[in-house]
């Protein structure tokens, strides 16, 4: 009993003793920090692959010396229109040779728009075959010696295997997806040399080639695809591809300004029609045919590749003639290339550096091929490298250009906003806001080691990290 009662009074003394001292000396409450920016990364070394990232980042005061990037919504250039590859018809056939479980696994997973998508919304598709088809075609194939001048026999046969019902697919996952067309032949029949290979479209036939468009337009409407945007020519100065086609600049003004620009008026068709798509070292082509008043009433703006030259050139054109839109529209990944090195250079050029020279896409080359980099043409690319290769009707791997795409479409939609952001060191970047109002803000690190830096946003500030060669897209 004398113990039980020396316990009560020691309990008592304790608890007064613990009053006294929270009294006096108050234990501290730790405020609760919320994240404020979410962040998605990849890793140059494949470690982290477009993985959200748990840490917590919370806008405040900065006081220290990193370089900032300053996101400033004040300032509002280009609308988006998106980011997504050329689904040729080679990358058709492969991802239709998936089993139907796994291509609506695939598809879902590039198209949708669930958290493990990465919302693809701009397609590039060829208008006949390209390079990266299985064969050479156009929709109007003839014996040799015969011509179709009404067009009677135009037909999309030949992509109605594929391609087509791919997209109808596409369609039904995401139907607002804006589809671009690109030619890289006429029929043989209309060229110089009657050959797939190079030649140029006769004059004779501007007319019948005008309507060739048309119909194209027209058929895949009536097959509920709706063609957003058509470039006139793939590459009009690489005649050595298998198809293609040398069509000068004052031929394409010719020909937009007396057939395509009237028959496209005549048809009522609304799709854009867009010059050039081509290298970016020639920026004096689509300036000529913009220079031509007659033409320029047609056309609605240019197209780059940057396989040659510096990207800059889109602000070149667009100095030139800022009431024209501008499009990067391939960048093919190399089988000889590695995943640190590819991954740096798209995101600082393709991604980052075609938007901030106004463009309204970003558009990386194959979709997707097999283990083989096939299909291709006879003479067609050996060495495009898909952002997907199909193994087998089971299997496929997402390579870099899945990953370079990916963190810019599966957050930056359709009608986003080119927002102000500052280079600062080598953390190249680019900022968006979105219909909804979010910021985004791409940044790859093109230094030689990681970086710490801060993000400021309306006067606040967030402090974080990149390692070398990885890249970071922040939601806030």
């Amino acid at each position: 009993m004398k113990s039980l009662i020396l316990m009560f009074v020691f309990i008592a003394l304790n608890n007064c003793t613990k009053q006294n001292n929270e009294e006096n000396n108050p234990i501290p409450v730790v405020p609760v920090v919320n994240n404020e920016v979410n962040f998605w990364l990849t890793k140059a070394d494949q470690s982290i692959k477009l993985q959200k990232q748990s840490g917590i980042l919370a806008f405040g005061s900065a006081y220290n010396i990193y370089p900032t990037i300053e996101v400033d919504e004040s300032q509002i250039f280009q609308t988006v229109d998106g980011f997504g590859f050329s689904l040729t018809g080679g990358s058709a056939q492969v991802i239709n040779s998936l089993n139907a479980d796994k291509k609506q696994t695939l598809l879902q997973e590039l198209f949708g728009t669930h958290e493990n998508s990465i919302s693809i919304n701009y397609l590039r598709i060829s208008i006949g075959a390209s390079d990266l088809d299985a064969s050479v075609f156009s929709y109007d194939d003839l014996p040799e010696g015969q011509t179709d001048v009404n067009l009677a026999q135009f037909s999309l046969a030949p992509d109605l295997v594929h391609l087509i019902p791919l997209l109808k697919e596409i369609l039904s996952i995401n139907p607002a997806i804006k589809i671009m067309g690109s030619p890289w032949s006429p029929p043989v029949w209309m060229k110089d040399n009657n050959s797939s290979v190079g030649g140029s479209l006769q004059p004779k036939y501007y007319g019948v080639y005008a309507q060739y468009f048309v119909k194209y337009i027209q058929k895949m409407k009536a097959e509920g695809i709706n063609i957003d945007a058509i470039t006139v020519q793939n590459e009009p100065l690489h005649p050595g591809n298998n198809p293609s086609l040398l069509m000068l600049a004052p031929q394409q003004a010719d020909f937009i300004k007396n057939h395509l620009g009237p028959a496209f008026q005549s048809a009522t068709i609304d799709t854009k029609i867009i010059i050039y798509d081509h290298n970016c070292d020639k920026p004096d082509y689509p300036i000529s045919i913009l220079n031509d008043a007659a033409a320029k009433q047609y056309i609605t703006g240019s197209a780059f590749h940057l396989y040659a030259g510096d990207i800059s050139a889109l602000s070149t054109v667009h100095n030139a003639y800022p009431d024209k839109d501008l499009y990067f529209t391939e960048q093919y990944t190399p089988s000889t290339g590695d995943f640190s090195g590819d991954l740096k250079w798209h995101v600082k050029n393709v991604i980052i550096g075609s938007m901030r020279n106004y463009s309204k896409t970003a558009l990386e080359w194959n979709l997707a091929n097999d283990a083989s980099f096939g299909p291709h043409t006879p003479g067609g690319c050996t060495t495009c490298k898909g952002a997907l290769t199909v193994n087998s009707s089971t299997n496929y791997v997402q390579n870099v250009g899945y990953y370079i795409i990916g963190h810019a479409s599966k957050f930056v939609p359709t009608g986003s906003v080119r927002i102000a952001s500052n280079i600062t060191d080598n953390l190249y970047n680019v900022a968006f806001k979105t219909p909804a109002g979010k910021k985004v803000l791409i940044v790859v690190n093109d230094g030689s080691a990681a970086t710490l830096f801060n993000i400021k946003y309306n006067n606040k500030w967030i402090t974080t990290s990149l390692d070398s060669g990885s890249v970071g897209t922040y939601v806030w």
